[in-house]
C-alpha cells in the first residue's frame, strides 16, 4: 500500500482542528468500511490509507511529532530523532468509539456487528400511451436476472417514479432491504397527445364532411366514438368529447378529448372539381377575415 500524506488522505488542511479531522475520519470511514463495500478492493485500499492517516493525524502527541517532521507518514520515526519518538505516542486513536457512533450495533455469538439498510436500485420501464393513460400490470426483467411484477396506475406521467418496498439491494447485518424506484418512460402515440389530464388529437376530414357535415367516427383511449360535424365545419374548429380524457387518481375527475378538425384536399384536384370551384367562386365570393 502506498503511503501518501495523512492530511492528503483524509482531505483536510495542515491547520485543521482536531474535530475537523476527526469529522473527516468518521465521514471517509462511513462510505468505505469494508463490510459496506464486501467487493470494492479500490474501497478496501481507501479505507486502508484512512485509518492509517487517522492513526498519526487522531492522536495529538502523533500529530505534533509528524508535523515537526520526527515521524513519517507511517508513524515511523526519521532518521535522527529513533530514540524518542515511540515515548511521545498517545495511543488513544477513538477508533471504536467512532465506529460505535457510525454505526447501531448489536451483541451476537461473541461479537459487534452492525445492520444497515440496504440501498435503493433504479431501473426505467417503458409503457405505451394507453397503458399509462388506463394503467396495467407489468413484469420487469432485470440486468441481473430476476423479475419485478408491478401496477402501473392509471394517469402515471412521463417521469413519474413507482417504488417498490423492499425490492432493491438487501440489507446489510440484518438491516431492511432497500426498494426499487422505477422511472415511468411514456412512448409517444400516433394520434394521441396528453395536456394535463386532457388528451388531444387532429381529426382530418374531407371537403365535401366539412361542407355538407355528417357523423365520423372519432378513436378514443376507449374506443371508437360517433362525433356529429355539423355543416360547414371550418379547419382549425375544436370539438371536446366530456370524459374522454385521463384520471385523476387524487380528485377521482377525468379530462376530456379535444378533437381539432382538420380539411384535407383531394391528392389530385381533376378537372371537375376545379370548374366546380370556379364557378362557385365567381357567385361566392367571401373573405374569411384575410
Amino acid at each position: 500500500m502506498t503511503v501518501m500524506d495523512p492530511y492528503e488522505v483524509l482531505g483536510v488542511a495542515r491547520n485543521a482542528t482536531d474535530e475537523e479531522i476527526r469529522r473527516a475520519f468518521r465521514k471517509l470511514a462511513k462510505e468505505l468500511h469494508p463490510d459496506l463495500n464486501p467487493h470494492d478492493k479500490a474501497a478496501s485500499e481507501r479505507f486502508k490509507r484512512v485509518t492509517a492517516a487517522y492513526e498519526i493525524l487522531g492522536d495529538p502527541p502523533k500529530r505534533q511529532l509528524f508535523d515537526s517532521g520526527q515521524i513519517d507518514a507511517r508513524g515511523e520515526p526519521r532518521r535522527g530523532y529513533q530514540h524518542s519518538a515511540g515515548s511521545h505516542f498517545g495511543g488513544g486513536f477513538g477508533f471504536g468509539d467512532i465506529f460505535e457512533e457510525m454505526f447501531s450495533t448489536r451483541r451476537g455469538g461473541g461479537r459487534n456487528s452492525f445492520a444497515r439498510r440496504g440501498s435503493d436500485v433504479r431501473y426505467t420501464l417503458e409503457v405505451d400511451f394507453v397503458e399509462a393513460v388506463t394503467g396495467v400490470k407489468k413484469r420487469v426483467t432485470l440486468p441481473e436476472g430476476g423479475v419485478l411484477d408491478l401496477t402501473v396506475p392509471e394517469g402515471v406521467n412521463e417521469g413519474q417514479v413507482l417504488r417498490l418496498k423492499g425490492k432493491g439491494s438487501p440489507g446489510i447485518g440484518g438491516g431492511e432491504a432497500g426498494d426499487a424506484l422505477v422511472e415511468i418512460k411514456i412512448r409517444p402515440h400516433p394520434r394521441f397527445r396528453r395536456v394535463d389530464n386532457d388528451i388531444h388529437m387532429d381529426l382530418p376530414v374531407t371537403i365535401d364532411e366539412a361542407v355538407l357535415g355528417g357523423k365520423i367516427e372519432v378513436p378514443t383511449i376507449s374506443g371508437r366514438v360517433q362525433l356529429t360535424l355539423p355543416k360547414g365545419t371550418s379547419g382549425g374548429r375544436v370539438f371536446r368529447l366530456k370524459g374522454k380524457g385521463v384520471r385523476n387518481r387524487q380528485t377521482g375527475q377525468t379530462g376530456d378529448q379535444l378533437v381539432t378538425v382538420k380539411i384535407v384536399l383531394p391528392a389530385e384536384i381533376d378537372d371537375e372539381l376545379s370548374y366546380f370551384f370556379t364557378v362557385w367562386r365567381q357567385k361566392n365570393s367571401y373573405d374569411p377575415g384575410r
